[in-house]
């Protein structure tokens, strides 16, 4: 039997939970943080739900901080997240400054803590023209830090770097993720609003897989090729 020997920071939506079950016989913990954004609610109930069905530990902590002092339309209400594509100019406003590095810096601290040697995150191609602690360069530097920081030399693993969030549509497939059972609209309403950027970029990621979109969204958006 596989060692369990992984945290993962885990956020309930579609990347991190294909990761939850690519990895899920190595993972001894998933950590979800609460920084008060306004999806916040919704992804941390499916990620109860995921951790649950596998039987895997779920620790949920509050960052209220990052709420507090921190500027993104993230944490500033609804109204305030794009509509549109999923790209560098129109989703801008939702970087939440340097999240994925106070995130792994404590997900890395749980990590010695406990005895295990890797901390999983799920960003992925499509995240690096938008998010900064997104791209390949910051997971170098993060890994490289979290090994030098720590007595047992703990590392980062993010094996969805370079793959389309498409690529994970299908993987998850595979390995039977119930999808509709995921949330990933910034808007953080009851059902996917179908209109941000993040809903659009759900969307796509089915269409160009070819698989079934479970979700249901309020409105169905603009389809972009």
């Amino acid at each position: 039997m596989m060692e369990k020997d992984s945290v993962i920071i885990y956020s309930g939506g579609l990347d991190s939970t294909t990761l939850l079950y690519e990895e899920r016989t190595r993972i001894a913990l998933a950590v979800t943080f609460d920084y008060g954004s306004n999806h916040a609610a919704r992804e941390i109930a499916c990620a109860r739900h995921h951790c649950s069905e596998l039987g895997i530990e779920h620790l949920v902590i509050d960052l209220a901080f990052i709420k507090k002092h921190f500027n993104s339309s993230l944490l500033s209400g609804a109204d305030d997240v794009p509509e549109g594509s999923y790209d560098e100019a129109n989703m801008k406003s939702t970087v939440v400054p340097f999240r994925n590095g106070i995130m792994l810096s404590i997900a890395c601290g749980l990590a010695e803590s406990r005895g295990l040697k890797r901390v999983l995150i799920a960003n992925h191609g499509g995240d690096h023209a938008i998010y900064p602690d997104c791209r390949p360069s910051f997971v170098d530097a993060m890994d490289g830090a979290m090994q030098a920081g720590t007595y047992d030399g703990v590392r980062l693993a993010a094996p969805y770097t370079n793959l389309t969030k498409a690529d994970l549509v299908r993987r998850g497939v595979e390995l039977g993720v119930d999808y509709g059972q995921t949330y990933s609209c910034y808007r953080g309403g009851e059902r996917h609003c179908g209109t941000c950027g993040t809903c659009t970029e759900r969307r796509e990621a089915f269409r160009k897989a070819g698989v079934n979109d479970p979700t249901i969204y309020e409105k169905q958006g603009l389809c972009i090729t």
